[in-house]
């Protein structure tokens, strides 16, 4: 039967080491799950598995879109179901690994129907972040709407326009449009998350940090300031960087920032996924407890 097998957890924890290795074992692909790795402009600031980390396996829906043209889980779910069918031409077995869940979620179960936008409020509300930045957007956010702001990345610009959109278009919260109704797709899957001791995960993430910042990572925050206000770019290790080269704090204060807002998203992105409640966990070294469950669900 044709598979796909989910790997998901958090920033740093461990995804592509493993789906690697899992890819070569069972001689297939890997689709990338991450709304940032995605896009061909930000490199260093995402983690983006290099050429050597990537090991030959090739890897779908990394550097694929360009910033100027974000892209919507929608269109993330449309392309993605794509790439999958014919993938699966030739072989029954893929790897779907990362950590935005909502992007993981709409591959697996299909997005839930939301109110049509209305392109006059998103107007007004682009301009509001592009003359306050994305703080009010989240303070409106958490006020109309706190479960699903609990919830969700609140760094991402639009996912945070969108719910709002919907929440003053409607006057419902948009968490109240979330009915969680399941598509059937034509595969079975084996959903395994990833997860390590809080303080050995955090030890992770202060070395990756420092090991962006030592391949570059503020010379690339440069070269992006034209296209600051990019959706794409209000996300952890390009705003912190930003505010530096504003002068806002010095550069101890943005390495700490780095770090601090990179634990928060990791924490955020393992509430997501623990709230799923289909996940069997393991610690990323724990390859053969993987491999029974895979052959176990055969």
């Amino acid at each position: 039967m044709k598979t796909v097998l989910v790997i998901a957890g958090p920033t740093a924890v461990g995804k592509t080491a493993l789906s690697v290795d899992l890819a070569q074992r069972f001689q297939t692909e890997i689709i990338s799950a991450d709304s940032r790795q995605l896009y061909q402009e930000m490199t260093i600031g995402t983690a983006k598995p290099t050429v050597a980390e990537m090991a030959g396996v090739r890897h779908h829906f990394i550097d694929s879109h360009s910033i100027h043209a974000p892209i919507s889980a929608g269109q993330y779910e449309r392309e993605v179901l794509t790439v999958i069918d014919g993938l699966f031409q030739d072989r029954d077995l893929l790897i779907l690994s990362g950590g935005t869940g909502l992007y993981v979620n709409a591959v697996l179960h299909g997005l839930d129907d939301m109110p049509e936008g209305d392109p006059a409020l998103r107007q007004r509300l682009q301009q509001q972040f592009e003359q306050n930045g994305i703080t009010a957007l989240q303070e409106q956010l958490l006020a109309l709407d706190p479960a699903f702001a609990q919830l969700m990345d609140l760094n991402n610009t639009q996912r945070v326009m969108r719910a709002l959109e919907v929440c003053l278009t409607t006057g419902r919260p948009y968490s109240s449009f979330r009915q969680r109704k399941r598509v059937d797709r034509p595969f079975r899957t084996i959903l395994i998350g990833l997860d390590r001791p809080r303080d050995e995960l955090y030890a992770r993430i202060d070395r990756r940090v420092e090991s962006m910042l030592a391949a570059g990572l503020v010379s690339e925050v440069q070269t992006l300031l034209p296209y600051r206000h990019t959706a794409a770019l209000q996300t952890v290790g390009y705003k912190e960087v930003f505010g530096y080269l504003d002068g806002a704090y010095d550069y101890a204060a943005m390495v700490e920032l780095l770090k601090r807002n990179t634990r928060r998203y990791a924490k955020r992105q393992l509430t997501w996924f623990r709230h799923q409640n289909e996940f069997q966990w393991f610690h990323p070294d724990e390859v053969e407890g993987i491999l029974k469950v895979m052959m176990s669900d055969e």
